[in-house]
């Protein structure tokens, strides 16, 4: 069997992410990890990290098996040399060369996955060019509408809304943009995720959702008929609940996946009790792409101590769905069996 293969992008290069990726690249990982990135930037954060990682340019060859500490390296060069916690945005151009290449790449079969690190959003609009984030840029590239999603072991949060000014958040909000993404969660659930009857929790807009109107009419007016229209075609969603009690373990044991109306409604609670194994990934792309969830860190690079966990457990989120979508693996930390966490695969 050959490996599948994995585009792992570096992101931000003044960030911890090449530094995250020489430490991906250290561990049993049985994947072909292909870095796309400057090649003497992964060289150089090694070296900030104590490792010795092994560089060959990717030939696109099949790969049976991964001695840790080796990586393939797509090679796009930086605009200029990075200097840790410190952006420049004359590498702008670089970071969303590395992007392009991710996705053709998997549109055209050359890489099963891309796993990206994170990119600092400033530095690329300070550029001149416009950018709000990955999920985004990833589809607009592929002509598709999509769903961010983050996933724990233990919990799976999707998001209405993504990178909006708070203020813009209401007007965003509308039945069929909710309907959009209740039908893209909905299907991705059953698609990626193996649950036949997906139940999704979906949380009110407003605090208390709205207290029968009188907190707000969003959910009275927008949510509640379009949720009443969905279930009658046999969905099971449950709301809209208010964010306030929505994550107690009582309320958790009722659902598969949690929809918030916006970017910061759920995702704090995600984050405080499952940081180090939280993966965010992009619900309705024509490939797999998962990432970490958290920044760039700039007061971490450079350093050599920023925690890969982040980075593993989206490597090991993309495998599981890369071997289930050939395979439908029924047992998985990510699917409706839970484990204990990300499962590292040693090489043969």
């Amino acid at each position: 069997m050959t490996l599948p293969r994995l585009a792992v992008t570096a992101g931000e290069p003044a960030g911890v992410g090449p530094e995250l990726i020489a430490q991906l690249a250290a561990t049993p990982l049985a994947a072909d990890l292909v870095a796309i990135t400057d090649r003497d930037l992964l060289v150089r954060a090694a070296a900030r990290c104590d490792l010795r990682i092994t560089l060959a340019d990717d030939d696109g060859s099949p790969r049976e098996q991964r001695t840790p500490g080796s990586l393939r390296v797509r090679h796009v060069p930086l605009g200029a040399e990075e200097i840790p916690g410190r952006p420049d945005p004359r590498n702008a151009d670089h970071v969303l060369a590395t992007l392009t290449e991710a996705a053709n790449g998997c549109t055209a079969g050359r890489y099963a996955a891309v796993v990206t690190a994170p990119l600092q959003k400033a530095a690329i609009n300070e550029a001149g060019i416009r950018f709000s984030g990955h999920t985004e840029f990833f589809a607009e590239h592929a002509h598709a509408n999509v769903v961010m999603m983050l996933a724990s072991p233990e919990l799976r949060v999707a998001l209405a809304t993504t990178h909006l000014p708070l203020g813009a958040v209401p007007a965003a909000i509308t039945r069929t943009s909710l309907e959009r993404t209740l039908r893209i969660l909905h299907a991705e659930l059953r698609g990626k995720f193996d649950i036949a009857a997906p139940r999704i929790a979906v949380l009110g807009l407003n605090p208390h959702a709205g207290e029968s109107g009188h907190l707000g009419r969003e959910e009275l007016d927008t949510i509640i008929p379009l949720l009443d229209r969905l279930r009658a075609e046999g969905m099971m969603l449950i709301g809209p609940l208010p964010a306030d009690t929505a994550f107690v373990p009582a309320q958790r044991a009722r659902y598969d996946a949690v929809l918030a109306m916006y970017h910061d409604q759920a995702l704090p609670v995600l984050k405080s009790e499952a940081f180090d194994r939280t993966v965010n990934l992009t619900l309705g792309l024509p490939f797999i792409r998962t990432s970490v969830d958290h920044g760039t860190a700039l007061d971490l690079a450079g350093t050599g101590r920023a925690d890969p966990s982040s980075l593993i457990a989206a490597a090991n989120m993309a495998l599981e769905l890369v071997a289930r979508r050939g395979t439908h693996l029924s047992s998985s930390p990510w699917g409706e069996e839970r484990g204990e966490g990300p499962i590292l695969r040693k090489t043969p």
